[in-house]
């Protein structure tokens, strides 16, 4: 099993650190060098890689200064998309080597038009794909894509912890909470959220279990969720409900 860390960056960023054997490490979604390289020299760890899940500049705004720090550091990150310094690109179906064990690239466009996941040794790092008790704007895919995207997420083990790359997990259920208010694990949910949050302490990683319980877009096929959106939604199918669930979350 591979060793996790999370560093916070800007004002709700995770960039997540994967710690390999001989202090060597991957960093995943870097958009800011700054904590990455301090968190670098108080551990004395060296950067061997940098895995990228899109192109926005939260997520890859420090490579060119963590390259220059370490310049035999490998950039792997989506063909489809523009990301500076890229050195390995990567497609669905591709498969990844992190310290031994196999990451499998994810298409999961819907966010952005080639945004990817990796998923391996039960961990899953999703971007702004799949968040905690939500999902990601669609700034260049369509419903149906991202809709798609999830679904592709959701078959995954329950156990999967989701290394998604914000805290938005408070704000989320305040949605989650209007759109399925009789749903006891939100409920619950609630509750262990804002303790941690009082006590500062991160609410990520989830799970794709977890997920499969509380997160309203995870949920469409429910008929709690349909109710939700049924006078927001053109009609009942899954992918409309979906649909129907991320226009009422963009203005709420």
């Amino acid at each position: 099993m591979l060793t996790m860390k999370s560093i916070p960056a800007f004002h709700d960023n995770y960039i997540w650190l994967i710690q390999g054997p001989d202090n060597r490490c991957v960093v995943v979604d870097p958009g800011d060098a700054t904590p990455v390289l301090t968190r670098l020299r108080e551990d004395a760890l060296t950067l061997e890689a940098i895995l990228i899940t899109h192109h926005h500049h939260d997520h890859v705004g420090g490579i060119s200064e963590l390259k220059r720090a370490f310049p035999s550091c490998n950039i792997v990150g989506p063909g489809s998309e523009a990301i500076p310094g890229l050195t390995q690109s990567v497609e669905d179906g591709d498969q990844i080597d992190i310290f031994g064990e196999r990451f499998m690239v994810l298409s999961v466009p819907g966010h952005t038009a080639g945004h990817i996941a990796y998923v391996g040794d039960g961990k899953l790092f999703c971007g702004d794909t799949l968040f905690s008790a939500g999902c990601g704007r669609l700034f260049e895919g369509t419903p149906a894509q991202m809709y798609n995207s999830l679904q592709k997420l959701a078959a995954l083990p329950d156990e999967t912890e989701v290394f998604c790359a914000h805290e938005y997990t408070s704000s989320n259920l305040a949605f989650a909470l209007v759109a399925e208010q009789d749903n006891p694990h939100l409920q619950r949910y609630r509750e262990e959220v804002s303790q941690r949050r009082a006590r500062g302490i991160s609410t990520i990683p989830s799970n794709m279990g977890q997920e499969k319980r509380i997160n309203p877009f995870l949920r469409c096929d429910q008929p709690s969720i349909k109710k939700a959106v049924a006078d927001k939604a053109f009609n009942d199918s899954d992918l409309e409900t979906f649909a129907a669930l991320r226009r009422w979350k963009d203005i709420f």
